[in-house]
Order: C-alpha cells, then structure tokens, then sequence
C-alpha cells in the first residue's frame, strides 16, 4: 500500500549536519519517517539531539563511501563536508565523499526506483567569468588546486546523477548551493559567517583574506531548505540543476561590518593574503528556481545574523567554564 500512503520513508545522507539536520525537521513535520545517516566527521548528533526519542526520526552511523541497504522511498543526498577547513583535511577523502558516495547512493536509488536529491553547490562554477552565475555556465575551476577536491567531486557527482538519469530513467533532482548560514554551523568550520560572529562574539580581531572587495550571497538556512523541498516535489521534467541561494550581494568586508554592528563587538578587522583559487564573485541567477518552483528567499541577512549571532552566543556560552 505504500504507493497510496502520503507518508514516506526519506533517507538523508549528511543528516546531522547543518543544513541536514534542518531538513530532517522540515520532513519530520510534514509527517514523514526519516532516516538520518551521518559519519560524524563534520555533523554532530547534537543537532539531531531533540529528534532523537521521536518516533518517527532513526539515527544511524554509516559512511557514505561504503555501501548502504535500507529500503526507503526518496534520498537526499547531502554527505560531504563543505567549508574548506573540513574538505581539506583529507582531500582524498572528501573526494571519495563526493563521488564514490554519490555512486552507491545512486546505485540504492536505482535498485528502489527511489527519487534522489544531490547537494551540488555553486563551487561547480570556481572563480567565474560569469556573473551572476546562470546554470548553463560551465564554470572556470582548477582541477589542481587546494579546493578541487571539493569542487571537482561535486562536479563528477553532477555528472553521475546525470548519466544514471539518462541510462537507467532515475528521478533526480540536482541543487546548486550557494553561501547559506543559520543557526547549527560549526563554530569552527572556517565559513565566512560563523567565522566572523565567532570572533566578534569573542571580541578577538575579525580576519578577511585580500582587501574585502570579493562578493559573496548569503542564504538562510531556512529559505535554502523550502528550496529543497520545492524542488524534490516537482514532476520529472525537472531535474535541474537549479541554484538556490540569495541574490543579495554584499562583499565580504560589509558583511564583517555589519557582524560588528549586530554584535555591539569591538573587534577590529584585521587584513590578511588571499587563499589560492579563492574566487573574487559569488551571486546566483535564480531565474530558474522562480519559474520552476515559485522560490525566492524572504530572509534579509540582518534579519537571518541576528537569529545566527543568538544561537552563537547560546552555543559560546555554554562552553564557557
């Protein structure tokens, strides 16, 4: 009967990460079960730790480079650290993430005639000569450099997803993420956002790499979520890739000015040398996730930091002794 019955079973893989475990309650609410499956490496079950004695929600341990046997009806295929600190650590690995998880998540999703979601992201683009970015554009990427093995890994799973469609008629559905924020980052994951509230919060000087001029759009978790939802809801011809995140542009020295405003902080800001392949603009076309899916986010970035810096200060203060 499970065809006629509107729960399903969801499957995300990266589910105890920051933007999973967001997913994970969106789902929860809408009356699902849902499978959570994480290594731990970047999520912890502390996000998760509220859903845990619900009876709906189950927790497992699993590394996606391994195979997995479950039987659910959809995937959300979010497994991979994303914030160059974690993806560096072990470029080997993250590349194994990308593409050997893609490849066995892919694999259970054509054995279960399963739709299945992949979390790409706008890093396919590199440092673009196209802007904003629209996602027929093929990106400018090292293949070399110290970020290809989380740029090139996501690239190779785009390329997966779409050959399992083409090949064996699976439903797929491909999100390009650009920058996103909210409550649940790691406080330590070396992204722009909990970087600068963390040393603001901290009153510890707030570093920017190069001058500050290079762009970034900042999306709340929540809007990056619904985005998610829209786009697994929709019919088969659309298979994206889609970009979502925020059209809001703002570089990176307004946005470590404004943490200070919010934060009444006095930290100053502290200039350093620019990271190799760090690219200078970052501004998504949303023209397809408008049209396909009626999506646009409504979160200003004033209004989602002050939600992120309370949450911080929460997390911060907690650790303190």
């Amino acid at each position: 009967m499970r065809n006629y019955n509107p729960t399903q079973r969801i499957l995300i893989t990266g589910g105890a990460g920051f933007l999973g475990s967001h997913l994970c309650d969106r789902l929860l609410e809408q009356g699902h079960d849902v499978l959570c499956v994480d290594n731990f490496f970047t999520g912890t079950k502390q996000n998760v730790a509220h859903l845990l004695d619900h009876p709906r929600f189950e927790l497992m341990r699993h590394d996606v480079t391994f195979p997995l046997f479950v039987e659910v009806d959809q995937i959300y295929n979010l497994a991979c650290p994303a914030s160059p600190i974690h993806y560096q650590h072990d470029p080997v690995q993250t590349t194994k993430t990308s593409v050997h998880g893609a490849i066995n998540m892919l694999g259970l999703a054509k054995r279960l005639r399963a739709k299945i979601f992949q979390a790409s992201t706008s890093e396919v683009y590199g440092d673009p000569a196209v802007h904003p970015q629209v996602e027929s554009y093929w990106g400018n990427v090292n293949p070399i450099g110290i970020r290809s093995c989380y740029d090139e890994g996501k690239r190779c799973a785009e390329t997966l997803f779409f050959d399992y469609h083409r090949q064996h008629a699976l439903r797929i559905k491909v999100a390009r993420i650009f920058n996103t924020y909210g409550p649940r980052m790691h406080p330590n994951d070396g992204r722009v956002v909990s970087n600068f509230i963390v040393q603001a919060l901290k009153g510890e000087d707030i570093t920017i790499f190069g001058q500050g001029q290079q762009t970034r759009s900042f999306c709340y978790a929540s809007d990056l979520i619904e985005g998610f939802l829209r786009l697994m809801a929709t019919g088969p011809e659309v298979t994206g890739p889609i970009n979502l995140g925020n059209p809001g542009e703002f570089t990176i020295r307004q946005l470590a000015e404004l943490v200070i405003e919010l934060t009444g902080s006095k930290s100053k800001l502290v200039f350093l040398p620019l990271p190799s392949d760090d690219p200078m603009q970052r501004k998504p076309d949303i023209t397809l996730a408008q049209t396909h899916l009626g999506w646009e986010p409504v979160v200003q970035l004033r209004q989602g930091l002050v939600q992120t810096i309370a949450y911080f200060d929460k997390l911060l203060g907690a650790e303190t002794p």
